[in-house]
């Protein structure tokens, strides 16, 4: 993606949004995280009066050839099952999308199955799900590329629309294991501690996941400063799409909703090949996921909903947006103390003046 560059947020009205934030009908900082998010996104619109438009939710599906090592509960044809149950509306990101004003868009990244035709279907299938990583790479360099850039031209048609809220969810059998290695070998830290139930296994099944996970790492013997690399070999199209979308939607600095552990690992590759896409990402929930906590740690994020939740599907990204909203409206439309006649604290009055 040498195509793409992400510059840093321009810090120029940094101290007139701060003395907006400050002048409200409130004591300093009363606001807590709200205030943090309403500069955030006053600086990645580069404006004091920030507006949202269009928000929409990408819901990328793909299956993994490492799932037929038993590294999940559930076999790979759920994947497929689950699409189609977006597509009928039936999932929880259809309710919460509903609920918040989403749109959604289902993308076929690579499912191990032929849909047919379908309005809310987006065909981008590269292939019918991903070799299998214990192997052989998962994907070649050539599908990568293609994931890559098929990811950046959805975001790209989504801001085009004029979409500026662009919040990241997924589908795919195995997609944990893939974020775990990605984790593990991008921030340097052994398996054991980037490995968690998924969907659900039980002890003997998590014991085996994380040595199956490690003798995948062991045997591709990776640098860790290579992310492309990394990302061909442990990804899945699914979460290539992603990164490439991610990437996109940053440069055409958009809002970006970080949903849960396989979000984040996209992130994670993106912020290796483009570190300054952190300034644009809301990190919307820590996921119940035993390593999603590291993870955020590790990238420096601070998560706005903490609510035990390790669903995926961009669920997180949907149920945090309403803060998102909070805090872009009250710098909008919270009087400030000129306005409503309300006398400054001391404190107040003093920031104003220096």
């Amino acid at each position: 993606m040498t195509n793409i560059q992400i510059y840093a947020l321009n810090k120029t009205l940094e101290p007139t949004l701060i003395h907006k934030i400050n002048q409200k009908t409130k004591p300093l900082g009363a606001l807590g995280r709200l205030e943090a998010l309403a500069l955030q996104v006053g600086l990645i619109q580069n404006t004091l009066t920030p507006q949202l438009h269009k928000p929409t939710i990408l819901v990328f599906a793909g299956d993994h050839g490492i799932a037929n090592n038993g590294v999940s509960p559930f076999p790979q044809a759920v994947t497929a099952q689950m699409v189609l149950n977006f597509l009928g509306g039936g999932a929880a990101i259809n309710v919460f999308a509903r609920q918040n004003g989403f749109a959604l868009r289902v993308i076929d990244a690579g499912v191990n199955h032929v849909f047919k035709p379908h309005a809310d279907l987006i065909d981008a299938k590269i292939a019918m799900g991903t070799a299998n990583f214990l192997h052989e790479p998962a994907l070649i360099k050539a599908q990568c590329e293609q994931a890559l850039t098929h990811g950046a031209s959805l975001a790209r048609q989504e801001i085009a629309a004029g979409c500026n809220v662009l919040g990241f969810g997924e589908m795919g059998i195995g997609n944990t294991s893939s974020a775990s290695c990605l984790m593990s070998v991008l921030c340097g830290l052994p398996i054991e501690l980037c490995v968690g139930r998924g969907t659900g296994l039980d002890d003997s099944g998590l014991i085996n996941k994380t040595n199956i996970l490690q003798q995948a790492i062991v045997h591709h013997a990776l640098d860790g400063q290579d992310a492309m690399q990394v990302l061909a070999t442990f990804g899945g199209f699914e979460i290539a799409m992603m990164v490439g979308a991610m990437l996109a939607a940053a440069e055409h600095k958009a809002v970006l909703l970080i949903d849960g552990f396989i979000a984040t690992s996209a992130l994670l590759v993106a912020a290796k090949l483009q570190p300054n896409i952190l300034d644009y990402c809301v990190f919307a929930h820590c996921s119940n996921e035993n390593a999603h906590r590291a993870m955020l740690n590790y990238l420096g994020a601070k998560p706005l909903l903490d609510l035990d939740m390790r669903l995926g599907e961009g669920t997180g990204a949907a149920l945090a947006y309403p803060l998102v909203q909070a805090a872009v409206n009250f710098l909008n439309e919270m009087a400030s103390f000129d306005s409503a006649g309300v006398s400054k604290s001391v404190e107040i009055s003093e920031k104003a003046n220096a």
